[in-house]
């Protein structure tokens, strides 16, 4: 991994539990060993290269530790979201000042756009954004506007059975889109698609050299993964999974060096 290669992060909130889930039922969360879990993640992206720059905490918000929300990173311009929650406003204020202050550009969503992080899959220049949950149709044209004249290719694609498009599905570095079938609702929107036998297998974050960053629940997806030839790096992420969270939606990866 560069020299270049950042992750944002933001340490989980002490009320994590009271978080927004909308498709799955409400369990109880352990927020000391959420925060235990949080550092092992943490420790993960540092450990195979990645420089982690922590945003400050918003412990008044417990989806705050979802950073990947908060923002949509395209080469060097951040733009900060809208999510189509209104209680998860307030945490895009300290995303922003922080990547502004890394030397990144920033665009801002506006009323009556709504968008979501999650909801943007990148690969390479291509930008698959899910609507029809917290992001809109404003919000993909705004999200369009901010990054096709940087050369990016804005595709939009429904989303209806989860609560962000990357909650379904992301990517491998050969650019095949992986994804748990029963939550993906049109796998025909990407050229080349691969199933995988677990939720919780649908999520990577690339940490390079084919290293797999994955949840530690999804034990068969990482054993197909590593027989195409990738190294699998599992994380137990089990207090976030309860808040419909995965590795992806823990930090934003900024690629290129923003200063």
């Amino acid at each position: 991994m560069t020299r270049s290669a950042k992750a944002l992060v933001r340490r989980p909130s002490p009320r994590l539990a009271e978080g927004l889930i909308t498709h799955v039922d409400r369990r109880p969360v352990d927020a000391a060993l959420a925060l235990r879990q949080w550092r092992g993640y943490v420790e993960a992206l540092r450990a195979h290269g990645w420089e982690t720059v922590e945003v400050p905490p918003a412990d008044d918000c417990p989806d705050g530790v979802f950073i990947e929300d908060a923002l949509v990173m395209y080469r060097n311009v951040a733009l900060i979201a809208r999510s189509g929650a209104d209680s998860r406003r307030p945490e895009t204020a300290a995303a922003e000042e922080t990547v502004a202050a890394l030397g990144c550009s920033v665009n801002r969503v506006r009323a009556p756009g709504t968008l979501d992080g999650g909801d943007v899959l990148k690969i390479d220049d291509t930008l698959y954004v899910g609507c029809g949950g917290r992001t809109n149709a404003e919000g993909v044209r705004q999200l369009r506007a901010a990054f096709e004249p940087l050369g990016a290719r804005v595709v939009a694609v429904p989303v209806g059975r989860v609560l962000h498009l990357k909650s379904a599905v992301t990517a491998l570095p050969d650019g095949r889109v992986i994804g748990y079938p029963p939550l993906v609702d049109d796998p025909g929107a990407f050229p080349r698609f691969l199933p995988v036998p677990e939720e919780a297998g649908a999520h990577v974050v690339l940490l390079g050299g084919g290293r797999l960053l994955m949840a530690a629940s999804a034990p068969r997806t990482a054993a197909l993964l590593g027989g195409l030839g990738y190294e699998p790096v599992p994380v137990d992420i089990g207090e976030f999974e309860k808040m419909e969270g995965c590795v992806t939606c823990l930090s934003v990866r900024l690629r290129h060096l923003c200063a």
